[in-house]
């Protein structure tokens, strides 16, 4: 009964990394789906909102960035909040007759600062983006194409993490994994809806746009899913591109994750209808599959796999047991090579992804019980990126 629980439990961890990814690009594939509706003439008024706080002088280019994007004239809307920024650069847009600039000295956090920027937003599509990344010319256009059809709610953009000169492992390894992200979210849309979009570069129907609690954790990932949870769809855009720095080390990568499984937790607990099958079936189908089995059972998970290999391999003395425990044991020795030659030239490609799988898991046992103490705060403490280090 144990090898059977076993295999059972590594059949499920394969399914959520590996198995998923395959089955929604067969699904995909045989019902042709593969191509999603656009129009090249479609151009609705759009407001794009930058929250920001504390952005120093990267502010600037942030600003330079957004100016140079391909819109056409008079249906662009550009809306930079500072709300609690204390460094002086909440002055920096001021400096840019076309911006609208909003500052509060009070600090609630990046929700509270959208809700406020949206009721002073005059766009029919809500354009949200990060301060730390820089979007591609032709980003607001790619984005807003989806939204002629009416069934479309909201449109998630591309995260893409820029190499620097010196890559350390979490910013090798966190680019491999968004290659492979970037792919389910590409069949995610193809199949029927995104399950949550990346906050570097998501859009929404004005209309639509929820008016969530201040004390939300992942503002993105919640907006998103409730417009899915309305029946509408959430559609995934490569060509509209945000590009951000991985963070500078281990210690700022393990905050940041912390705070999303954290996120990930406070969301499964508010998101009733996505995972009830019975409100609608595919969206519970994808939204189990790619979010929660990795947030809530995955990282737990792997560590009853590792204890129930040893138990196996005591009780039964058997070599194939031996054999699996010793392919466990290696995987994490290699996390640890990861970690221990983080700054080292490493010619394998995907030499680091053991290292920032485990990272992954590790910070996702943490941020439960971080969301379990009411620990983690909605106001964000921003992680040091890698481009950083040299300011």
């Amino acid at each position: 009964m144990v090898e059977v629980w076993f295999i059972a439990l590594l059949l499920i961890a394969f399914y959520a990394y590996l198995g998923y990814g395959m089955l929604i690009y067969l699904l995909v594939k045989i019902l042709g789906k593969d191509k999603m509706v656009k129009s090249s003439t479609y151009f609705p008024s759009v407001s794009l909102i930058v929250p920001c706080y504390n952005e120093g002088k990267g502010l600037r280019e942030k600003i330079l960035n957004t100016l140079e994007l391909s819109y056409p004239e008079g249906l662009l809307e550009i809306i930079f909040i500072c709300d609690g920024s204390e460094d002086g650069s909440q002055t920096i847009p001021l400096e840019f007759p076309e911006v609208k600039t909003m500052y509060s000295a009070e600090r609630k956090g990046k929700l509270a600062a959208m809700k406020r920027a949206v009721r002073q937003a005059s766009g029919n599509i809500l354009v949200f983006c990060d301060a730390n990344t820089r979007l591609n010319k032709k980003a607001l256009e790619q984005i807003v194409q989806p939204y002629h059809d009416r069934r479309v709610g909201a449109v998630s953009g591309e995260k893409s993490i820029l190499s620097s000169n010196q890559q350390g492992a979490g910013e090798k390894g966190e680019g491999m994994y968004w290659k492979y992200e970037s792919f389910l979210k590409k069949y995610d849309s193809f199949l029927y809806t995104l399950v949550g979009a990346a906050g570097e570069l998501i859009s929404c129907r004005m209309e639509l746009f929820q008016d969530l609690p201040d004390n939300t954790i992942l503002d993105d990932f919640m907006l998103s899913m409730k417009i899915a949870e309305a029946g509408y769809r959430v559609k995934y855009v490569p060509e509209a591109i945000a590009s951000e720095y991985a963070s500078a080390n281990v210690g700022e990568e393990v905050k940041r994750k912390i705070r999303i499984a954290a996120g990930g937790w406070q969301s499964m607990f508010r998101l009733r209808k996505a995972i009830n099958p019975f409100h609608d079936p595919v969206l519970t189908f994808q939204y189990v599959s790619h979010r929660v089995l990795r947030w809530a059972l995955i990282p737990f998970l792997l560590i009853v796999l590792l204890l129930l290999n040893h138990y196996l391999a005591i009780q039964t003395q058997e070599l194939h047991w031996y054999m699996i425990l010793g392919m466990q044991y290696m995987f994490y020795l290699w996390a640890w090579w990861g970690y221990r030659w983080q700054y080292k030239e490493v010619s394998i490609k995907g030499f680091f992804v053991p290292y920032y799988f485990t990272v992954m898991n590790l910070c996702a046992i943490l941020g439960f019980f971080r969301w379990l103490k009411g620990a983690q705060p909605s106001t964000w403490e921003k992680a040091i990126r890698i481009d950083e280090l040299s300011d």
